[in-house]
């Protein structure tokens, strides 16, 4: 028995599960990157250890962390004190996730902004998306919690897209969440490929008369 999950509710853990295998399939979450966390109380979250795999969450995955670091964090993922820094300053925060869909990233590498092409694209995520920079990779741990706490203020947002990193999203409904995700990631994926399509054919001369 996991001691940190022993008074988590069954129902939540599954729910977690669930996402976060749906997510993995999806190549949201990687071996080596993604996170899931959901808030339990004012001052206490359930996060992903840092050894999660994604596809296979149960309790013993997660790890009960309150928002003064203490030796649990040590377990926890390396992204536990970004989804601290959100639920403490956004009450309407329930869960939050951060996810590298791989088109979304490629996408985000050449681009500054995302202008959705197709209609639940456009119709669910708006006409425009930014792509927030993190300017030097070096340095962008040491600021993404408060980086991406400011963006979610000013912007009135709940999520951010960041360029060559992935994606922070916070909601009060799970499902809800990680349907946000994959509307970014789909709408990255049909530019992706409508691009590739275009090239294909550009200097294509099979079909001149």
């Amino acid at each position: 028995m996991n001691i940190h999950t022993k008074n988590i509710e069954e129902s939540l853990i599954e729910e977690i599960s669930s996402v976060s295998l749906a997510m993995f399939r999806k190549s949201f979450f990687g071996v080596f990157h993604g996170s899931i966390s959901s808030r339990i109380s004012q001052n206490r979250f359930l996060i992903n250890k840092k050894d999660a795999i994604f596809d296979r969450i149960d309790s013993n995955s997660l790890i009960m962390l309150y928002d003064k670091e203490d030796y649990r964090w040590q377990e926890a993922s390396i992204d536990a004190f970004i989804h601290s820094n959100i639920y403490q300053n956004i009450t309407e925060a329930r869960f939050v996730v951060y996810a590298m869909p791989p088109y979304s990233v490629a996408y985000s590498l050449s681009h500054d902004v995302l202008i959705p092409k197709d209609y639940f694209g456009y119709k669910l995520l708006g006409k425009q998306i930014d792509i927030f920079d993190p300017k030097d990779y070096d340095s962008w741990y040491e600021r993404a919690d408060i980086n991406i706490l400011r963006y979610f203020k000013q912007t009135k947002k709940n999520f951010i897209f960041i360029k060559g990193y992935g994606i922070y999203a916070y909601h009060r409904d799970l499902y809800s969440l990680a349907k946000t995700i994959a509307l970014i990631e789909n709408s990255c994926k049909l530019l992706n490929l409508a691009r590739m399509v275009d090239i294909g054919y550009e200097n294509e001369t099979r079909f001149n008369v």
